[in-house]
């Protein structure tokens, strides 16, 4: 029976490029020599890196004004970098909608104002904030286009004349994104992209200009070159598991099996009389992270437990929050939330609980 990986990140990876990497680990393309001790200046690696960004602009559909660049330091890096590098009037605007949002206005105020425009705070973060017609005075709005934590994902953007900048770390290359919409998109890859230590950012070119800023932290530096040794084997995963998606159909088949998985999911949640779901808008719900609970401590502690015995790990929910949560990446097939579903069945029925209702 195998084991299925519903963890937030890092996430489950395809097992057919797994399996890849395990033959291809001790001699890379029979050369001899391993992918992690392979030089990032030498003619294999080069190729290999071209072809990541080639694969990466086919699958989204990044024009050629937009530059791809391969970071370190994880999205968290990003909340440093972003109003280190569009700094202009030196005010930004962010949306408030969960955690990420707010460690990514707590490190921009390090570097500028920071207007908050819209916050769900007030409502726990079940919800979407709202935001004003217009946007003014702004180097950049800022937003989470998908809350791993909270469970929301915005379905439409602010129309905006500033440069909209979004954390894409969870639904990248999981749902069709229109990058002409954006000026940056930036996001970790340990979801849907490959392993941790590799952060992809796309970023208009025409925002990109020299910074008084350390050599690393400045866009410019990175634009069409590798300026250090970069995450070499994250970025040959990565290049593996973009192959794989274009080979199974690309952001469309991935955005239409995620809608199916998370579909069957939340049908079981809205239907039990157990669990619920965190998120009642379903407008705002997340295709990839779906957090939710038996509204007991407890119950929620015992039902992780009963499913880690049958092969479905890391469903805990973010410290932060508690609950449970299901993160359904590219790499989870639909039947590992078939299984998920007849488990929570299984475990109503069972009686091994307390009713929420009855709490």
């Amino acid at each position: 029976m195998p084991i299925y990986n519903f963890s937030a990140g890092p996430g489950m990876l395809p097992a057919p490029v797994l399996r890849e990497v395990q033959a291809q680990f001790l001699s890379y393309k029979e050369s001899g020599v391993s992918i992690v001790e392979m030089s990032h200046r030498s003619k294999r690696f080069t190729e290999l890196a071209r072809h990541l960004e080639e694969r990466l602009r086919r699958l989204m559909a990044i024009p050629d004004e937009y530059a791809v660049l391969w970071l370190q330091g994880g999205a968290t890096l990003q909340f440093s970098m972003v109003p280190m590098n569009l700094k202009t009037a030196g005010r930004f605007a962010y949306l408030d909608s969960g955690v990420w949002s707010q460690k990514a206005i707590a490190d921009a105020r390090r570097v500028g104002t920071v207007d908050v425009i819209g916050s769900a705070r007030g409502v726990g973060y079940s919800e979407l904030p709202t935001w004003p017609e217009t946007i003014q005075g702004a180097d950049y709005l800022h937003l989470t286009l998908n809350n791993t934590i909270e469970g929301t994902r915005y379905t439409a953007l602010p129309e905006t004349d500033v440069p909209l900048v979004a954390d894409v770390s969870s639904n990248i290359l999981a749902e069709h994104i229109d990058v002409r919409r954006f000026g940056l998109l930036y996001a970790g890859a340990q979801k849907n992209i490959g392993p941790a230590g590799l952060t992809v950012v796309i970023v208009r070119r025409d925002l990109i200009s020299e910074r008084d800023v350390p050599s690393y932290l400045s866009y410019e530096n990175h634009v069409d070159t590798l300026l250090n040794t970069p995450s070499t084997f994250s970025m040959y995963v990565a290049e593996r598991v973009l192959a794989w998606i274009e080979a199974e159909g690309g952001v469309d088949e991935m955005e239409r099996r995620n809608r199916l998985k998370s579909e069957r999911l939340y049908r079981a949640l809205d239907t039990s009389s157990l669990f619920r779901p965190l998120v009642t808008d379903t407008t705002s719900r997340s295709l990839t992270n779906i957090p939710f609970t038996t509204g007991n401590e407890e119950t929620d502690e015992a039902f992780r437990l009963y499913a880690e015995a049958r092969d479905l790990i890391e469903l805990g929910g973010h410290r932060s929050v508690g609950g449970l949560r299901a993160s359904l990446y590219n790499a989870m097939p639909l039947e590992g939330v078939e299984r998920l579903v007849d488990t929570m069945h299984e475990f109503e029925q069972e009686g091994h609980h307390v009713s929420y209702k009855n709490v």
